[in-house]
Formats: C-alpha cells, sequence, structure tokens
C-alpha cells in the first residue's frame, strides 16, 4: 500500500464541533489536505512547538521527548494507518538502536510528538484519498489553536503597546503559562508585520 507523506499546514477554530479545533495535514508533493478533529489540549500542544514557543515548564508532549532522549529511543516515525467512523487511527515507530517498536497512538498526540521529534508523517493513500477536503480553507483562514477566541481582544487590547512592550509581554505570558495571551499578543505583532 502506498505511503504518502504529510507536514502540518496548521490549526484551525472548528466550525463543526464547540470548543475543538481542526489540525490540517496537507500532502508534501500535492494539495489534499486532511482535517482531524482534535482537543484544545492537543491544540495548544501542536500550536505552541509550530510556534516555538518555550513554555517555562516541560508540556507533556516535551516530557516525553525528554524521557525518551535520556533512555535512547528515537521516534522515527508517524503511521496514521486506519479511518474508522470518523477517527483516525495512528502508531509511532520507534527505535531503542536495537529493535523497532509500534505503539499505538492517538493522532494529535503521534503529531505533537513528531514535531518534537522532527519525524515524518505518513499517511496510507487510500485514507487520504477517502478523507481529504474538497472545499479546503485557504492559507488565510488557517489560525492558531486561540485566534479565533482572541481576534477581538488582540485588536483592541494590545493595539496600543509598542513592539518592544509586545514583545517583553509575549515573554512574560509564556513564563506565566497563559498561553492564550502569548497567542493574542503574537497576533497583534503579525498582524502589524503584515502592514
Amino acid at each position: 500500500m502506498k505511503r504518502i507523506k504529510l507536514k502540518v499546514m496548521g490549526i484551525s477554530y472548528s466550525q463543526t464541533q464547540s470548543g475543538a479545533y481542526a489540525l490540517l495535514l496537507i500532502e508534501e508533493n500535492g494539495n489534499r489536505r486532511i482535517p482531524i478533529i482534535i482537543g484544545g489540549f492537543e491544540a495548544q500542544a501542536i500550536v505552541i512547538k509550530l510556534e516555538n514557543l518555550e513554555p517555562p515548564r516541560p508540556l507533556t508532549h516535551d516530557l516525553f521527548k525528554k524521557f525518551a532522549d535520556q533512555f535512547n529511543i528515537a521516534v522515527m516515525e508517524v503511521m496514521i494507518y486506519k479511518l474508522e467512523e470518523g477517527v483516525f487511527f495512528s502508531r509511532l515507530v520507534c527505535n531503542n538502536g536495537e529493535k523497532e517498536y509500534s505503539i499505538d497512538s492517538r493522532t494529535s498526540d503521534a503529531v505533537a510528538i513528531a514535531l518534537r521529534f522532527g519525524c515524518p508523517i505518513y499517511i496510507n493513500e487510500d485514507i487520504l484519498e477517502k478523507a481529504q477536503l474538497t472545499n479546503s480553507p485557504s492559507e488565510t483562514e488557517l489560525t492558531s489553536a486561540n485566534d479565533n477566541e482572541n481576534k477581538h481582544v488582540s485588536s483592541t487590547k494590545y493595539g496600543t503597546f509598542t513592539d518592544e512592550e509586545l514583545y517583553k509581554m509575549i515573554d512574560d505570558a509564556v513564563k506565566t503559562e497563559d498561553y492564550e495571551k502569548a497567542a493574542a499578543i503574537r497576533d497583534e505583532i503579525d498582524k502589524r508585520k503584515k502592514k
């Protein structure tokens, strides 16, 4: 069965499920995209890595990475191998230098771990074909996990601060683990860069 390499396109607020987010994956050498509905904590773990934010204490996926590194375990790849009743099934392919192991994982956790290990994400072509979006959102519609919740806040609350103040505020927000505030400040900074 042919495997297709995927990359993370982004995360958007789910329009179909309240309080959920859509992780969007796109094939590396093509345009087919798949949405995977994930929870808020998983979305946060993925966005933190995509945005290169450094939390003051390790999140669960960071802890997993540090633990694996201490015991010389590498995650070689993530494989999305099944789609059943709208649920994607994934496995982590790990290696300890002597033996290869395959560990079952939720797809959201597998993607968060893949980002931390820098390993590839694959899907079977038949699953990609079945699950792909027909009307894909444009790149500009993609937002980080908290953008939709913070659009109004960022345009009004942070619009009066200088760039230097915003960069200090974002550092402070990350140190206190207030990732929603950090995302809102980041949005304001990004908005200014586009002008």
